[in-house]
């Protein structure tokens, strides 16, 4: 199901285009509807996978959350996963969680007034206990990052000793001796400045942004809960280090970049808090994932299937797809030095070699770069079958997509070849 669903995802996700034909079609959908699938055990394999790559490796553990289907009023499924990032190269190793949220409104007013154990918020504190898990695989350090919905303290006060966290702040919470945080860096000098890129996004350009760079060690009061008891099962403080990231001189009609970081890692100077800067631009590979799961590249949710368990099966599949089609994104430059068993089978690789040969132009940037067996050999190959000259910039994760497709198809007449 995962061959067929990277073959023919680029035109979106039906179980009848899946399937190829009628058996197919009918193939898949019991396998969708057999209460033996389950999106548990889909994500427990791809897991199992991923921690086979940890080894000895620093991981950022991202996780965030996306809108599957809304209908415009109270009722709402959401995805919560988690994937494996290399600290070190930024190479894309695979899942670690992944859980669905269905949401059912008109209960805002009763958010404070439940335990944590029964809120949704539960979901980033649920990840990072799962994260840690890699650690036990082998991995040097776990990094959990989350954006501001992430901003819980429970998060701080409750994560597991293996794991570190880097979230972006999102209350303007109460420091221990007076003061708050987002006051508290106003008489710190700067450890230094960078400059990054600040990506697209609708209605606003690609561009460059000098950021201004201060840190220091904070220590948050435990907020007020409704219910003492609950208050109770928490320490009074905990301990972290805030980094702020603040744009200096930002264009007129532009946004400026302002980042409070809050993390378990210490920073005093410019290159800890260049790293914890870089780490938290990571994030911005789980927000490419949605993208090509959605209407960049499998348009999940374009999908007809009504019932929630199919619906989940598909697409945590869907999910899984999306992620190898990344990866070969992310290993387009070769920077990581990832194997082609990440993404294809070991078997693939002398169609892939052959399939290379009709691809390779005269002149140098018509030539693969990379040495064969890696992931960055069949990345490139991928990216002109897709449509990519090897000029004129870099392949996206579309062009990847359409890449990835023909290729699929190509390997499976080789293997009909190799059988006739």
């Amino acid at each position: 199901m995962l061959a067929r669903l990277v073959a023919v995802g680029q035109a979106g996700v039906s179980v009848r285009r899946v399937g190829g034909n009628r058996a197919g079609e009918m193939r898949f959908t019991r396998f969708l509807r057999n209460p033996k699938v389950t999106p548990n055990e889909m994500v427990a394999h791809a897991r199992a996978r991923t921690a086979l790559l940890v080894k000895d490796r620093h991981i950022l553990a991202i996780q965030d959350t996306t809108t599957l289907r809304d209908d415009g009023k109270l009722s709402s499924l959401n995805l919560h996963p988690m994937i494996a990032v290399d600290a070190g190269d930024g190479g894309l190793l695979g899942l670690v969680d992944a859980v669905f949220l269905s949401r059912v409104g008109g209960k805002k007013h009763l958010c404070g007034k439940r335990p944590f154990e029964d809120k949704e918020s539960r979901r980033w504190l649920d990840a990072t206990q799962t994260a840690a898990s890699l650690v036990a695989a082998g991995a040097a350090c776990v990094t959990v990052i989350a954006d501001r919905e992430g901003d819980i303290y429970e998060e701080f006060a409750c994560r597991p000793a293996e794991t570190e966290l880097l979230i972006r702040a999102h209350h303007d919470r109460m420091l221990e001796g007076g003061g708050s945080l987002y006051d508290c860096l106003a008489q710190e000098a700067e450890l230094g400045c960078e400059t990054i890129d600040v990506p697209a996004h609708p209605g606003r350009p690609v561009r460059q942004a000098t950021l201004a760079l201060r840190a220091r060690e904070i220590t948050l009061k435990r907020p007020k809960r409704n219910h003492p008891s609950e208050a109770a099962k928490l320490p009074k403080t905990v301990t972290l280090t805030l980094v702020e990231a603040r744009e200096i001189d930002p264009p007129q009609a532009a946004t400026p970049v302002h980042w409070r970081l809050l993390t378990t890692h210490p920073v005093t100077t410019l290159a800890q808090a260049l790293m914890i800067t870089g780490f938290y631009r990571q994030r911005w590979t789980i927000e490419q994932l949605f993208r090509v799961m959605k209407t960049k590249g499998f348009d999940i949710e374009a999908v007809r299937i009504t019932e929630d368990e199919p619906f989940e099966n598909l697409t945590t599949a869907t999910l899984i797809a999306a992620i190898q089609v990344l990866q070969m994104v992310r290993e387009r430059d070769g920077q990581a030095g990832r194997p082609l068993q990440d993404a294809l089978a070991s078997d693939d690789q002398p169609a892939l070699e052959a399939i290379c040969q009709t691809l390779e132009g005269k002149t140098a940037k018509q030539k693969n770069p990379h040495p064969k067996g890696s992931l960055a050999y069949a990345s490139w190959v991928c990216a002109r079958l897709g449509g990519w000259t090897g000029y004129y910039g870099k392949p996206g994760p579309i062009v990847m997509l359409h890449g990835l497709q023909s290729l699929k198809a190509m390997l499976q007449g080789w293997k009909l070849r190799q059988d006739v």
